[in-house]
């Protein structure tokens, strides 16, 4: 297993313990639950990669972040990741897409932010399946097809 794997389970495991939070079954949870989850897994997983790129202003760092993780980037993302999913995967991103949320698009097209809420719901679901070497995987991929590797 990765090191960075590796390292993530530990630090899932040891949050868990100091929270008394269980394991969570990501089939118990609805669409938008699991896109909640995905949206603050994806952001952390943006955030590191930036500053892994080194030290810069933090403004700097703030707007190469806000434009990875907003709705049109990660519709982009998914549209040139869908053919690599699983169909086990594909199913999750689809019932992301098509849950029907209370909260309008700001910025971004409906369909925009029909995919993005997909893409969240995806990343949600692999995190709370333990499934993070998938899931590193997949953002690697989808940051490389995008052209931010």
């Amino acid at each position: 297993m990765e090191e960075s794997v590796k390292a993530a389970l530990g630090f899932v495991e040891a949050y868990r313990e100091k929270l008394g939070i269980g394991r969570m079954d990501p089939a118990m949870y609805s669409p938008l639950a699991l896109a909640y989850i995905g949206d603050g897994v994806y952001e952390i997983m943006i955030r590191a990669k930036v500053l892994s790129r080194g030290n810069m202003q933090v403004n700097k760092m703030h707007k190469k972040s806000t434009s990875l993780v907003k709705a049109q980037t990660q519709a982009h993302m998914i549209r040139l990741l869908e053919p690599e999913l699983t169909d086990e995967e594909l199913a999750v991103f689809k019932r992301g897409r098509n849950a029907k949320s209370v909260t309008a698009a700001k910025n971004a097209t409906i369909i925009d932010y029909r995919m993005a809420t997909g893409l969240e719901a995806l990343v949600g679901y692999l995190y709370l399946s333990e499934r993070f070497e998938r899931l590193a995987e997949l953002i690697s991929y989808g940051l490389e097809k995008i052209g931010e590797t």
